[in-house]
């Protein structure tokens, strides 16, 4: 690449700065010296899960590598003056009700936050991320003055809401901040559900990190807070949510049997309970358990199944935006590990046609575009738009 701040040059700064020659690095993470040399000198992009064993190894956080947040669109797109406000709003959650706050009539809350969570699914991040700071200080003053289960359930499924927004957009710190907000909340509403929910969010934080270990403990501490619910259909979705996580933690450990396995249980989940949708804002069923699917054989680097089952997948027209344009994404890495540029090329349009402002801050996205670059001798116009875009 033209650049010296892509993921690779980056990798290289780290790496020397930690003593290892490419050689050493490979033996650590365990891939070749000829990936780490190709990616190092731009001429291969690094993988999702490449990048995540380097920082293991490296002792620097995943966004140390990937440049995340990507400021400069970020500041295109007017979404870094709504990061501030964002962080206060989390900062400040202790000092209880607000005098200054203006709440609407309390019955109104629980649905304010529940259409706060559909714009981020249907990727409209710009609109949400203005309306949540408020938001939050509403209810937490509501919850204080009145407080009452659904309250302070409405309170933990906007910081959720955080989570989504600050994860997309790249602010890695202020989502893990934000789960924790979301517990705090969920223990004043006693609602174990909502606390697996979030420990299902906790394990792919660590996931991203290349953490497979940790990951997997917090999916277990999921079931186990399950084990306080009562077995209702919420509870089942959660819990096979919770089997869904695990199978993408455990497929970029390559831990194909613990894959194989969650699947199964996820499935029989599935099989009993049907399609469900806004468990906490999950969508748990038969779509989403063909999703993850193609999601742990992308990480496994199973690409052409990947490929094969991405075209079977058939995505409802009531799914989440965020969810169908993720499908997207991961088709099109595949697609692009097996050399088929143009279709790659393709998927990531869609991906952006549904969802832009999540697919041009998705790393995924970008590595997939950069893929296709250092395969093609010449740069098509489609090509050329989409990698500027993305700011490549």
């Amino acid at each position: 690449m033209p650049r010296d701040d892509h993921p690779g040059a980056r990798i290289a700064k780290y790496r020397k700065l930690a003593g290892y020659t490419q050689s050493g690095l490979a033996l650590k993470i365990g891939y070749s010296y000829s990936l780490i040399h190709q990616v190092e000198g731009g001429h291969k992009a690094a993988s999702p899960d490449f990048t995540a064993a380097c920082a293991r190894a490296l002792r620097v956080d995943v966004t140390t590598l990937t440049g995340q947040p990507y400021m400069t669109e970020l500041q295109q797109d007017r979404l870094a003056e709504l990061i501030r406000p964002i962080r206060e709003a989390l900062d400040l959650y202790d000092l209880g009700a607000d005098s200054d706050i203006a709440v609407r009539e309390t019955s109104r809350l629980p649905a304010a936050a529940d259409a706060l969570c559909q714009q981020v699914r249907a990727t409209q991040l710009n609109k949400a991320a203005r309306a949540l700071p408020h938001l939050i200080a509403e209810l937490t003053t509501a919850a204080h003055r009145t407080p009452s289960t659904e309250l302070w359930a409405a309170l933990g499924s906007t910081y959720r809401t955080a989570h989504d927004i600050t994860v997309k957009l790249g602010f890695y710190d202020l989502s893990t901040i934000a789960l924790d907000r979301m517990d705090w909340a969920a223990q004043r509403a006693s609602d174990p559900v909502l606390s697996a929910v979030r420990q299902y969010m906790r394990g792919l934080v660590y996931h991203r990190e290349g953490e497979h270990t940790i990951g997997l403990r917090l999916v277990d501490a999921g079931h186990q807070l399950l084990g306080q619910a009562d077995e209702t259909s919420t509870s089942l979705a959660v819990a096979g949510q919770l089997h869904l996580g695990a199978t993408v933690i455990a497929a970029r450990a390559r831990d194909e049997d613990a894959v194989t396995t969650h699947l199964r249980e996820a499935r029989q989940i599935a099989d009993r309970v049907g399609d469900v949708e806004h468990v906490h804002w999950l969508s748990f069923g038969s779509t989403n358990w063909a999703a993850h699917e193609l999601s742990a054989l992308t990480e496994m680097g199973h690409h052409g199944k990947a490929v094969e089952r991405a075209r079977e997948i058939h995505i409802p027209e009531s799914w989440p935006t965020s969810r169908s344009a993720h499908v997207w994404i991961d088709r099109g890495r595949s697609e692009m590990e097996t050399g088929r540029a143009e279709a790659a090329l393709a998927s990531i349009t869609k991906a952006r046609e549904l969802a832009p402002q999540q697919t041009r801050y998705h790393p995924g996205a970008r590595a997939t575009i950069e893929g296709i670059v250092h395969h093609q001798r010449k740069t098509p116009d489609a090509l050329g738009y989409m990698s500027a875009w993305l700011g490549l």
